[in-house]
Order: structure tokens, then C-alpha cells, then sequence
């Protein structure tokens, strides 16, 4: 039985549920939609982004409007021009076997005329930016006289965007005796403000604890010196082959620059921010969407409302000036119940900007190193065999084979090997071994990890597509090796393998246990990570690398090109962004 049928909703939307193939209402939508349903009543619902609230409100808002009546009965205010669409497409979806229910978007950018027309013929919801709103009942194009339920998406994020006038400005047009719903991640003043002034006796729900972040999201933070935020960007980004990030910076002018930097260095990077026009900002999307583009640079304000699936991790080049922003920010990634990262690189001034994030978001950020050169070099050479291991053989090949088994005839399996991973790692290694140390001296924080250089890094074959996220790869390794929780530490996950540290007296215990360990008969190898041992509670005293006028880090072959072992690059993408055509993009991460 679809539990959707527990909650109340008609034959129409159960039927368009089951062929979405929803089964299972989330936590905000199994408390808020019997409310709505059964109740005339406001209400205030507090759940972070992409717990499903569209659907919250959605569907109650869809059962209680008089589909049979053209008159204009419910109202959504949502921020930005790319969540009222989504919203619009997601309540079509819902009532899609209510052919006479008719939902319009009213937003900038967009023909005004055409869009007043589309509501005179009849909308009985409309799903609208807040200046776009304002505008139409400034010219008398829209009358919301007849309104009986007001919905607020996103309330906080719209009043961080400065709509608190325009939001008093359309309510003050609606009737008193309407349902108000609004629905927020966090509840800072302004939003209460509007709660008081224009509802009554809400009920309040809320899905967690107020302004908390998800728990699908780990939060890390890196220290490093101001003048290599870049460089450490960088590597964050080699560390994670498989990266599909949201970046924010504070400043527009930073967007662009950071965007700019990473697109000349060869990265699939572009940059969104109010300067672009709306033309521009849609390319900028549409190439995120499709992974054209993996590290979308972004500010707060043109970030708000981006709803893209698996999103893998969000980078805090700098922390927002708002700490509770970084709640809106790591909340597009973890999303649907599936897991992710924040990462935050700060200065040793900043750290303890920390604190008072985790009190906002009631979670502990873990403190980690920015990679070494040879860790990356070690991720990205493995990277490399896993996808060369999971290529599909192009039967063409086959004319070429007795001329290349003659070329290649006299080498054995293991120089055959050696060979051609020289051709496609040689370059990358030769650049990073020199790399600098980029984590800056211990901040004064405790660091349970550190063990002052005292510590085993190690290698092990299983990581994300295996099923395992940091905690239970960590839950594993405790187990099998009968250590406490504390004394694994580092445990970085990739797509296919991962890392781990130990007090350097464990190693001997640790190969031992795993010289001939399997997990549903497979082996499970672990090896000495080549750059274990290396750091010694502080900075490197590396000389050599490059000089000049080339960064201090990212590799960038002499042919102007990156590469992350993907094969040869195209430039291109649209919108600002542009690098490499993956041989086979991944697209269930």
C-alpha cells in the first residue's frame, strides 16, 4: 500500500503520486499535508531544503482549490525566478489528472503581457517572484481580491534578499480572512515578524531542530594562509575527481575572478552571479544541470532557489558574512536522503568563525589537511584504473589489434601496465611532487587526527559506489580492527576507494587483519598510503616547484589543457564555463 493513501489526498493526486513513483511521504509532508487538509487554519513549517515541501504544500493546495471556479485562489511567493518554475512544473506534475486546475508563473525576465494573459484565462494558483508580483498589481494585471491560501517558500532566503517590503506590499492586497502557509529553513527575526503580523494562531511544525543543518551533510574545514585559498581550492577539487560542486564566495567581483581562474586552469567551472543577464544565468543553469559544468562559483543571492539533484559538495571559498547563510548553503548538497560534504576553507583568524557556525547548525565540523601532492597523485592514478576498469570495449578496435600486439609484443603485462599509466600520469606527478605543504600551523584547535606526526595513512579499495559513506566506513574499520571510535581518524571517501589514519603503532595490527580480510567474498586490500608519515604537526620545508608566473598548485599541462586522466579536452560549455568532455560522465552520484 502507498502510504500517501494514510494521508488524506484524493483519487487524482494519489493516481499522479503512484506514477511518479513517490511511496513514502517524507517527515515534513507526513505532519504538514493531514494539517493542511483537514484544517482551515495558518501554519509555519521549519525543514531544511530538499526535505520535500513542495509537495507539503503542494498537494493540499491542490485538493482545496475549486478547480471548477477560473478565480485565482491560492498564491506562492518564491524567491528566485528558477524555484517558482520548479514549483510550477513539480504542482502540473501533482494535478496533471485535473485538467481543469490551471497553475501560471509569474516571474522577471519574462514577458509580463504574456503572462497576464495566461492568468485571465484562468489560474487558479499562481506561483510568483515577489517584484514580478508586486509589479502585476501595481499595473492591475492580476486581482488576488479572492485569495484563500497564501504560500511563502523560502521565507528566510526571501528576506534575506531584501523582499520584506515587497512580501508586506502583496499581502496587504489579499483578504484577512485567508490561510497563510509559510514554509522556511530557518526562523531568523524577520521571518517571525511576518508570522506575527500577518498570521494567526499558526501551527507550528518542525522537521529537526530550528536553523540545524541536515545530517546527511559532513562538515569539514581546512586552514590555510590567505594568500593560497586558491591553490587549496584547487586541490580540494583533484582530491575529488568526481566533484559536482556548488563554490559561493562572498562578492560578485570574487564569484568572477575565482570562475575565471578555474576555467583558464582548465576546470569545467562557471560563474553565477547578478551582473549576468537572465539569458545568461539559464546557459550558466542549463549546463549545471547537465554536468557540463562541474564547479559552479556562485554568490548567496544567485544561488538562492538552484534545485539540482546529487549535488556532491559545497565549497565555502569564504564564510558568509551571515553565519546562518551557511545553513541555506550546505543545504544543496545531502539532499533526498542521499549523502554530502561541506567543505569550508578558512584562515587561522577565521577559525573561530567555526564555533559559532556549529552552534547555529547544532553539528561539529572535523578538521582536516588540504591533500598532499602525493595523496592526489594517488587518488586521481587510482581514479584513473577505475575507469579504465569500467570502460566498455569498442569492438572497432578489433581490425587494429594485430598491429599493436606486434608493436607492443615484447613488453610483458606488467611493463605494458607501467607504461601506460606513465602516459597519462607522468605529467600530473611530475607536477605535484614538489607541491608545497598548503595547511597552515596548528590554529590552537584540538586536532583528535594530528597525533603529532605520529600517524599511519592508509589505502583501501572500497569507497562510495560500494555503499559506504564516512561514518560507516569508519563504523567497519573500528569493528574489524577492535579499535576505539576515536582511533581511526581521516577517513576520506572517493568514489571507489578511500583513506584512513591510525596511530602509527596500530600499522602492524592493521595489514595483519587485512592481509586476507573479505566482505562477501571480496577482498578487501589496504596498503600504506605513500604520503603517510609525511606531515609532522606543521608545514613542510619543501623547496623546488614552479616558478614564475605559473599558480603555485592545479596541474596545467604545457598544452594550456587539464587533465584528471579523462582523455583529450574540448573548451567549451556556455555561460562562462568550459574544459573537459568526460569519456563517460557519471550520473548517479
Amino acid at each position: 500500500m502507498n502510504k500517501f493513501e494514510t494521508l488524506g489526498l484524493g483519487e487524482a493526486i494519489l493516481k499522479a503520486v503512484n506514477e511518479m513513483g513517490f511511496e513514502t511521504p517524507s517527515e515534513v509532508q507526513e505532519k504538514a499535508i493531514p494539517i493542511l487538509l483537514n484544517e482551515d487554519t495558518d501554519i509555519v513549517a521549519l525543514a531544511q531544503t530538499g526535505t520535500g515541501k513542495t509537495a507539503a504544500f503542494g498537494f493540499p493546495l491542490i485538493e482545496k482549490v475549486d478547480a471548477s471556479s477560473k478565480i485565482t485562489q491560492g498564491l506562492i511567493i518564491a524567491p528566485t525566478r528558477e524555484l517558482c518554475l520548479q514549483i510550477t512544473n513539480e504542482l502540473k506534475n501533482y494535478s496533471k489528472f485535473i485538467p481543469s486546475l490551471h497553475t501560471v508563473a509569474v516571474y522577471g525576465g519574462a514577458s509580463i503581457t504574456d503572462q497576464a494573459k495566461q492568468i485571465k484565462r484562468g489560474a487558479q494558483i499562481i506561483v510568483a517572484t515577489p517584484g514580478r508580483m508586486q509589479d502585476m498589481i501595481n499595473r492591475k494585471l492580476v486581482n488576488i481580491s479572492s485569495l484563500k491560501y497564501c504560500v511563502l517558500d523560502e521565507a528566510d532566503e526571501m528576506l534575506n534578499m531584501g523582499f520584506y517590503e515587497d512580501i508586506n506590499a502583496i499581502l496587504s492586497h489579499t483578504p484577512e480572512e485567508k490561510s497563510t502557509w509559510l514554509f522556511s529553513a530557518t526562523m531568523p527575526r524577520e521571518v517571525a515578524t511576518i508570522a506575527k503580523r500577518f498570521m494567526k494562531n499558526p501551527v507550528e511544525i518542525t522537521v529537526g531542530h530550528k536553523n540545524t543543518g541536515t545530517k546527511n551533510v559532513s562538515h569539514e574545514y581546512y586552514v590555510v594562509n590567505s594568500r593560497d585559498r586558491y591553490s587549496a581550492l584547487k586541490r580540494l577539487a583533484d582530491a575529488n575527481p568526481d566533484i559536482f560542486s556548488v563554490i559561493f564566495c562572498r562578492t560578485k567581483r570574487d564569484t568572477q575572478k575565482v570562475a575565471e581562474n578555474l576555467i583558464e586552469d582548465g576546470y569545467n567551472a562557471a560563474a553565477l552571479h547578478g551582473d549576468l543577464s537572465q539569458n545568461q544565468r539559464d546557459l550558466v543553469m542549463k549546463s549545471f544541470r547537465n554536468r557540463q559544468i562541474q564547479m559552479l562559483v556562485a554568490t548567496d543571492v544567485a544561488a538562492r532557489g538552484i534545485d539540482v539533484n546529487d549535488i556532491t559538495h559545497v565549497i565555502n571559498y569564504q564564510l558568509p558574512d551571515e553565519i546562518e547563510t551557511y545553513t541555506h548553503r550546505s543545504g544543496r548538497t545531502g539532499r533526498a536522503g542521499k549523502v554530502g560534504v561541506s567543505m569550508v576553507i578558512v584562515s587561522k583568524s577565521e577559525v573561530r568563525k567555526i564555533k559559532s557556525v556549529e552552534r547555529i547548525i547544532k553539528q561539529e565540523f572535523e578538521k582536516k589537511n588540504i591533500p598532499s601532492g602525493e595523496e592526489i597523485c594517488q587518488v586521481q592514478l587510482f581514479h584513473l584504473a577505475n575507469d579504465i576498469g569500467k570502460a566498455e570495449i569498442n569492438d572497432d578496435i578489433e581490425n587494429y589489434l594485430p598491429a599493436i600486439n606486434e608493436v607492443l609484443e615484447s613488453f610483458s603485462k606488467e611493463e605494458l601496465i607501467k607504461k601506460f599509466f606513465s602516459v597519462e600520469f607522468s605529467r600530473f606527478h611530475n607536477y605535484y611532487k614538489k607541491s608545497k605543504d598548503l595547511n597552515s600551523p596548528s590554529d590552537g584547535r584540538s586536532d583528535s587526527y594530528d597525533n603529532n606526526g605520529n600517524s599511519t595513512r592508509y589505502f583501501i579499495n572500497i569507497g562510495e559506489k560500494d555503499g559506504y559513506d564516512w561514518m560507516s566506513l569508519k563504523d567497519l574499520l573500528k569493528d574489524a580492527l577492535d579499535l576505539g571510535r576515536d582511533d581511526v581518524n581521516r577517513v576520506d571517501i572517493k568514489d571507489s576507494f578511500s583513506f584512513f589514519n591510525t596511530d602509527a603503532s596500530h600499522q602492524e595490527k592493521v595489514l595483519e587483519i587485512f592481509e586476507d580480510f573479505r566482505i562477501e567474498g571480496r577482498k578487501i586490500n589496504v596498503e600504506v598510503s605513500k604520503d603517510s608519515g609525511r606531515r609532522k604537526g606543521g608545514r613542510r620545508d619543501q623547496k623546488g616547484g614552479f616558478k614564475g608566473k605559473r599558480r603555485s598548485d592545479g596541474f596545467k599541462p604545457k598544452d594550456g589543457k587539464r587533465s584528471s586522466y579523462k582523455g583529450r579536452e574540448d573548451r567549451g560549455g556556455s555561460g562562462g564555463g568550459g574544459g573537459r568532455r568526460d569519456r563517460k560522465r557519471r550520473s548517479d552520484r
